[in-house]
This record gives C-alpha cells, structure tokens and sequence, in this order.
C-alpha cells in the first residue's frame, strides 16, 4: 500500500513542504530512504523500526521504500523520523480514518527508541513556510510548543508516537501550541555602564553615533586604553529590538538550537568570537551550511577583540557580509544565504608591543613588524568600517576625577530618538537605519549643505578617500543630524565625519 505524509525541510533558515511517499510491498524484508537523503535520515530506519514496536504496533516485515520528494533537494535532520514512522503505519492500515487529517497536515520530530518525539532543531523557520496557508497545520513535539506557538501557524504537539497515533484515529486529543507556554527569560548579561568609563569623551561620542545610526566601529589604542571596556558597554546604548527583528533573529537561533524557553530572542545579540576563530565558523558554511558568527550577530553587534590577531583570511571575509548584510555560502550539492546585517565594533592595538605612538612609553617594534601588523587590516576591509578611532591613554586626572560619567540610559534616549526618525524616514523600505542606506538613497535623504562640495574635495584629496568612504561620510552626518534632531545635515557634520576617517591616510611607523 501508499500512503503520504507531509513534513518540512529546511534550506539554510528558509523552511520548505516535503512529501514522505511510504511504499508498504510483499516481498524480501527490506526498509529503503531515497529522495536525496542525508547521512541523519537514512539512520532514521532504526529508530522508526524501534519506536514503532515499542508504541505497541507490529512493525510489517515486507519491502519497505520511502521516497522524500522533491528528490532533487537534500534533506537534512532527524525530523523526518515521526512523518516516516506515520507513513509506515498509515500504510499498514493502522490509521484508518486519518486520510483527511493527514492530508492537511505537516508531521515534524525526531523519535527516541521508546516512541517518544524529541525536540527538532530550526522548527521556527520550517513553521514560518506554512504562513498564509490557512488550511495546513503541523504537529510538533511537546517539547517544540512554544517555539511553535509564536509562528503564529495553527498547531499541536504530541509528547509520543502512541499518543500522536491515537489522537489521530479518533480526531480529539491533540493539544494546540501556544506562545505563552514558553519559559521565563533568561536575565541578560551585564555588560556595565558608560558613567563607568573614565575619559575617552571622543569614543564615547562617536559609539553613541555608531548605535545611533548602526555604523561599524574600529578603536585603535594602547593596552588599558578602555577598548575593550567601552565596546561591551556599547549594546546598553543600542535601541530595543523590535519584534521583527527578534523573529529574524530567532530563526538563526533555532537553525543552530540555540533557542531556549519557545520564546523570541528579547535583546540584540551581542557576540564576541575568539581572534583564533576559522573562516568558516565566522562567516558560516560546511559541507551542510550553517549559519556563523556574523549571522549569529544579526540585528545586533559582532564585537572582535584584538584584531589584528585575527588571520588575514579570516578578516577578508568580511568584505561581503560588511557591504551587503547578508552571506552566500555555495557548496558542490547545495547553497544556502544567510542575513548578516550587524553592527562590527573591533578593537585593536597599534603594534604587536602595543605602545606605537604612545607618548609616555617606547615600542619596541620594528618599522617591518608594525607594517606587517597593521597590515592584516587590509585597505579594502577598512574602506568598509564607517568610524575610525584612536584612543589615547586614560590620564591619572580623568581616572580620579570625582563622580560618575553620563550613564549609558542618557545616551540610549537619544539614540531612541534618532532611531524613531529614521524608522519614519525609511518607512515602507527594508532599510533599518542609516548605515544600510542604499546609493539611492543616499542621494535622496543626504544632500550636501553651502559649502559641502568644497569639504568633502579637500577631504578626499588629503586623505585618499575612496567614493565609498564618502558615501560612508555621508551617512555618518545624517545619523550626526538625527541626533540633533535637525532635517538637513550641516557642514559641521560633514568636519566631524570626516575626522572618523583619520585611518584611510597612510600611517607609516616613524
């Protein structure tokens, strides 16, 4: 006998049907998966074998093929044990009764050998491709409700094959997801505040442009600078992410299960991958992609710590995701895409010794080990980073001085104000803040002042500016005026941005 069993793939974060043909025949016991089947499926015959007897059903000893179509794409995951063991009893006429449901419904988990359905990693974006079609549920694990109750896709969880089995005979039984079942979240990382940070007023302002607008950030500076200090205190100042941003980010959680308690992730991500860290662990990929640190970092920060430790492959990476948000990562057999649109604050020192440049302290490093260090920040990856800082050292009268900075609240109402103009000057666009403006518009929302012209010339002249750093200037100024609340930009602005550029000149050790 046939029978068919709807389910869900998953591509990269995208969630696509699957149809599981199951082909019950006389002949010589044998239990085949075809329909290009990973490693993880074609295993899934010996824990369908198991569940099934140990539900209380007699498992048929005949020829038994499953086909998961579209065949031409590869499918990935233990989910496609419950829809393969369903099909097997649908097949064997131990569901009767069951066609209707079963036609208008996706079967997702993975089966434990005493029948019980386990969790499924990536179960949001599967869910997420059922959205608009009203007619189609899905049955997921009991341990899967809340994550599956905030699809907003109508569907059940079922804690074990049996039960699942049962409720599927007599029509009752089954109970709705629901997204208030998730657990209680989970009390966020202190990163500290800004009023702790002691000095360093000119990389205190331009994080707060940074958060402001999302630009991307490079501190350069001698060991205990604060670099490192002020970059785990700059998501405080971020605003608060709104809820489809946590979803977009949520469906790279649940991809790499890493979704706790069914509930949307509640902040921005922060992350924060060791210098040591591969290419392919950064940017993502394998031979089944995976989403890497700088999707992880999606709608949040990606904070790299020392990095011009980083290898040189590693950084060049980077060029991509940095210029447009998103990765493309191609395989022989399959290519998935993954967002990356993150905000990059990195951190390094101006030498291997760390004391190029300091005006109390002598590097001792060669003329040739501070150009190879430098080096690894490659023009083209610097082009990309819109702030360029140097940090001096902290002096004694800064550190001692009495009372506390301005607290990293003060400066988050003012991002949250720029960011409200923003929102309402890229309404109706997939645009999020002024760092993502696209060229045009760019030209439409940052048109030069009296005088404009003959800045950005000079600038570009004197310092080698490429189009894109003036593109970079450009948006730098507008999140400049957002802040102040201002509809044009003015030529200040323009001096300010340009004074982040400070990096784009060769510095050659002295």
């Amino acid at each position: 006998m046939l029978a068919k069993i709807w389910t869900l793939g998953l591509k990269g974060i995208d969630g696509f049907q699957v149809l599981a043909e199951v082909y019950v025949a006389s002949g010589l016991p044998a239990f085949s998966i075809v329909g290009l089947a990973d490693t993880e499926v074609k295993e899934s015959k010996d824990r369908v074998v198991a569940a099934i007897r140990n539900s209380g059903f007699d498992f048929p000893a005949k020829r038994i093929t499953i086909n998961l179509s579209p065949a031409e794409v590869r499918k990935c995951g233990t989910h496609f044990d419950l829809p393969i063991a369903l099909g097997v009893l649908a097949a064997c006429g131990k569901l009767k009764g069951a066609e209707e449901r079963l036609r208008n419904t996706c079967f997702v988990g993975e089966l434990a050998l005493d029948g019980g359905i386990r969790p499924a990693a990536g179960l949001l974006p599967m869910l997420l491709s059922l959205s608009g079609n009203a007619e189609t549920s899905a049955v997921v694990p009991s341990a899967n409700r809340a994550e599956a109750g905030i699809s907003g896709v109508k569907a059940f969880h079922a804690p074990d094959l049996r039960t699942l089995a049962q409720a599927l005979n007599s029509g009752e039984g089954l109970q709705p997801c629901s997204g208030e079942e998730g657990g209680a979240e989970e009390p966020q990382a202190d990163r500290g505040d800004f009023s702790e940070v002691r000095g360093q007023a000119f990389a205190k302002r331009a994080l707060e442009i940074a958060a402001a607008g999302g630009h991307n950030v490079l501190m350069m500076g001698p060991p205990g600078a604060g670099k490192s200090m002020l970059a785990r205190r700059f998501s405080g100042i971020m605003p608060p992410i709104t809820t489809e941003e946590a979803l977009e980010v949520t469906k790279i959680y649940s991809v790499c299960g890493l979704t706790r308690g069914g509930r949307l992730i509640p902040a921005r991500p922060f992350r924060d991958p060791h210098h040591t860290i591969s290419d392919i662990a950064l940017i993502g990929g394998g031979s089944r992609p995976r989403p890497g640190e700088v999707s992880m970092a999606h709608n949040g920060v990606l904070f790299l710590d020392e990095l011009s430790e980083f290898s040189r492959s590693s950084l060049e990476v980077l060029r991509e995701p940095l210029e447009s948000f998103q990765v493309t990562v191609s395989r022989a057999r399959e290519s998935a895409r993954f967002p990356a649109r993150f905000t990059l604050i990195a951190a390094s020192n101006p030498c291997p010794c760390g004391f190029f440049g300091h005006p109390d302290r002598r590097c001792r490093c060669s003329p040739l080990q501070v150009q190879r260090y430098r080096g690894k920040i490659s023009g083209p990856l610097l082009d990309r980073i819109d702030l360029n800082i140097q940090l001096s050292p902290v002096r004694y009268s800064h550190w001692a001085q009495p009372g506390e900075g301005e607290p990293s609240s003060a400066i988050r109402e003012r991002v949250v104000a720029a960011r409200k103009i923003q929102a309402s000057r890229f309404a109706g666009s997939r645009t999020t803040a002024n760092a993502f403006m696209s060229a045009a518009q760019i030209r439409k929302f940052c048109r030069l002042p009296a005088g404009g012209h003959e800045v950005l010339e000079t600038a570009m002249n004197r310092l080698g500016l490429s189009a894109r750093s003036l593109d970079k200037i450009l948006k730098v100024s507008r999140t400049m005026a957002d802040l102040e609340g201002r509809v044009e930009i003015r030529r200040e602005h323009l001096v300010e941005a340009i004074q982040y550029r400070s990096f784009d000149r060769a510095q050659e050790p002295e």
